[in-house]
């Protein structure tokens, strides 16, 4: 078989297991690019080749989490599609434990303020008050938002989980002025041309909103959702509530942002 062979059966395993497309695409990705490495002899399981592959792929530059990307997507292939007996025994890179970039209530507003067009400002005060990703935002159904008991309802989110989450009061109005006239199926942030935004459009248009707002923090679209988490901690809303409101299989995930806002180190004065 050649490589071309062997990624679709890669690929299509990945889709009849239900992966999504994203994680398809960057699995299929890795194993082109480690083939191509390897070039012959590909079914059978090389873990010193392997190790020397990741090996160049770290002293390249690549980060510890696209080095396990590299090495789930390897570990995949010869113990699911090539039903590989032997382990690999190579462990997962160290990944870094950095702190999540949180903008504050200040710069969140100050962003908003700058966004001209309604329905990119509805989108971003939408996603920092309901924690959403920017994948979720949208693909927002109109009948995701129950308007009377303020919730939402994101469906196939992140490991093709549902979750309900909080809808601001705040945004009622306007929104519902924004898809007065659709359809519950039709998407609420639909781009001018129909059908969803593409996320990269939405990432260019808030780090446009930030350079309007005059903010030089490194932020992202996802740093609104860091942001909706660290606040609801800092008025005092219990880790577990935030855990299920963002969607996290694990508390420990959702913990890192209790060091963000931790208030009695905040309390601290410098000694200078």
């Amino acid at each position: 078989m050649n490589i071309q062979q062997y990624l679709g059966l890669t690929r299509d395993d990945l889709k009849l297991r239900n992966y999504s497309p994203k994680t398809i695409q960057s699995y299929t990705h890795c194993l082109q690019d480690y083939f191509l490495y390897a070039k012959t002899n590909l079914a059978a399981m090389n873990e010193a080749q392997i190790r020397a592959f990741l090996l160049q792929k770290q002293e390249a530059g690549a980060a510890p989490q696209t080095i396990n990307l590299y090495l789930n997507a390897i570990k995949f292939f010869y113990c699911e599609i090539m039903k590989s007996r032997k382990r690999i025994e190579i462990r997962f890179a160290k990944e870094s434990k950095r702190l999540p970039i949180v903008l504050s209530r200040e710069e969140i507003q100050r962003v908003i303020t700058a966004i001209q067009n309604n329905k990119h400002r509805l989108m971003v005060a939408l996603s920092y008050g309901s924690g959403l990703r920017v994948s979720e935002v949208i693909c927002l159904k109109v009948s995701d938002i129950n308007f009377d008991e303020l919730v939402l309802h994101i469906k196939e989110a992140k490991g093709k989980k549902d979750r309900i989450t909080v809808f601001p009061e705040k945004l009622k109005t306007d929104i519902l002025n924004m898809v007065a006239g659709k359809q519950g199926n039709e998407l609420v942030f639909e781009s001018e041309r129909g059908g969803a935004l593409t996320t990269r459009s939405a990432q260019k248009m808030f780090i446009l909103a930030l350079t309007k707002a005059g903010i030089k923090k490194n932020a992202t679209f996802h740093s609104l959702r860091h942001s909706f988490a660290t606040h609801l901690l800092e008025n005092g809303t219990d880790v577990r509530y935030v855990q299920e409101l963002l969607g996290h299989a694990n508390i420990r995930t959702t913990q890192i942002y209790t060091k963000v806002t931790n208030p009695a180190l905040k309390r601290i004065v410098s000694p200078l």
